[in-house]
């Protein structure tokens, strides 16, 4: 169970919230938005409680587009003892919420083990439309050398892939990270996530992070939708810092 309710929605100053799209047809009620972009800016809001006590607090994200302008506020829903004893691996929900406070995406993260000792328990985010319909999974792929995503659809049919780098080429030291997104049979680009580098002061005080999610525009929304879903993925798994630990949410 989530310890919060809906979290309000944050504004910040100086910044304007996206307008409505209008004349969009058979799109899912608040994913209008994304018929209109082609990428996506990630920013996780830093919380000055957690830098100040070490207590892992539930993230929150606001999304943007290239204006600059809000697009849609994300908020983690997960248990206090899970944040503080599972860290960076915990289970969690996560609400994407439109500037007039309706949910229009839901994810799931249940809990399963990280590493390679444990290539029968992969990670997984379940994602939902705003009327609780499933759009699709983000899966992770066991693999030893770069880590990979399968984006699947609600059939649970593989739509596109996600390839980081080799293990050791995820650390943002003084570097952005990409991530490509490629074709379902690995052999067209497609566009790409980006872990931004912060800057020396915010990426040693706090595991808050910048990310970027580039798509073609005429893509689905259901597709973008997904691949929205899998940056907060990536971001639990390798730039998630556990407080307690001091160690990275990585493999």
């Amino acid at each position: 169970m989530a310890e919060t309710g809906k979290s309000p929605i944050v504004l910040q100053p100086g910044v304007t919230p996206m307008p409505m799209p209008e004349g969009v047809s058979g799109c899912p009620p608040g994913l209008e938005y994304l018929t209109q972009v082609d990428q996506l800016l990630i920013q996780q809001m830093i919380e000055l409680i957690e830098i100040v006590t070490g207590i892992e607090m539930e993230n929150k994200y606001i999304i943007k587009n290239t204006m600059g302008q809000q697009v849609y506020f994300a908020a983690e829903q997960s248990d206090c003892y899970k944040r503080q004893c599972c860290g960076p691996a915990r289970p969690f929900s996560m609400s994407i919420m439109d500037n007039t406070q309706r949910e229009v995406l839901h994810m799931e993260r249940p809990l399963r083990c990280q590493g390679f000792c444990c290539p029968c328990s992969l990670q997984l985010m379940e994602v939902k439309g705003p009327d609780n319909s499933v759009l699709g999974f983000i899966k992770e792929k066991y693999t030893c050398l770069s880590p990979t995503w399968y984006v699947n659809d609600a059939n649970d049919v593989t739509q596109l892939l996600i390839t980081g780098p080799c293990w050791c080429g995820l650390c943002k030291c003084f570097n952005d990270v990409e991530f490509q997104i490629l074709s379902a049979d690995g052999t067209s680009p497609v566009g790409k996530i980006v872990s931004q580098w912060s800057g020396c002061v915010q990426e040693c005080a706090t595991s808050a992070g910048n990310f970027s999610v580039s798509f073609p525009m005429d893509m689905t929304v259901q597709l973008k939708a997904l691949l929205l879903a899998s940056v907060f993925l990536i971001d639990y798994m390798y730039y998630e810092h556990s407080n307690n630990s001091g160690g990275a949410g990585a493999h």
